[in-house]
């Protein structure tokens, strides 16, 4: 596994991405709803990787919910960058990074693909986050 760490500007809040996927074959995501259009975010994750998300000052760590409220968006209320996301499930924690808060963009990381979950409904929401999303190891709050 190789190691990917990240963080908002101000190392408030930040995370360790573990994966063994080569940044050549991360599926980059680039959801086109309000939200990660605003923040120009850009999702990865790997089911068979490890994520774990640590706050410096859990003061700075906000945590939003909108559309179908399932899961916690992590953004910094010191200088506003959002780095990823966490849902909770039955079957355990799983979450996303925002690949634009990598300390280190890898040279090689894959291209961007589009994509809309508008069609989804809350159960297949969160379905499709158990199996595609990182298990997380570790949370500040």
């Amino acid at each position: 596994m190789n190691s990917y760490a990240g963080k908002c500007f101000c190392g408030s809040i930040g995370y360790d991405y573990r994966t063994a996927t080569a940044p050549t074959d991360w599926s980059i995501r680039a959801c086109q709803c309000a939200f990660c259009r605003a923040h120009d975010a850009l999702s990865t994750s790997d089911a068979a990787g490890t994520l774990h998300f640590h706050a410096t000052n859990l003061e700075n760590l906000q945590r939003y919910r909108f559309a179908l409220r399932t899961a916690d968006f992590l953004l910094c209320r010191e200088c506003g960058v959002y780095i990823g996301a966490v849902i909770e499930t039955n079957q355990g924690r799983f979450g996303i990074i925002n690949a634009h808060s990598l300390g280190e963009t890898p040279a090689d990381i894959a291209d961007v693909a589009p994509i809309t979950y508008a069609s989804e409904d809350r159960l297949g929401r969160i379905g499709r986050r158990e199996t595609r999303w990182t298990p997380v190891t570790g949370v500040p709050w």
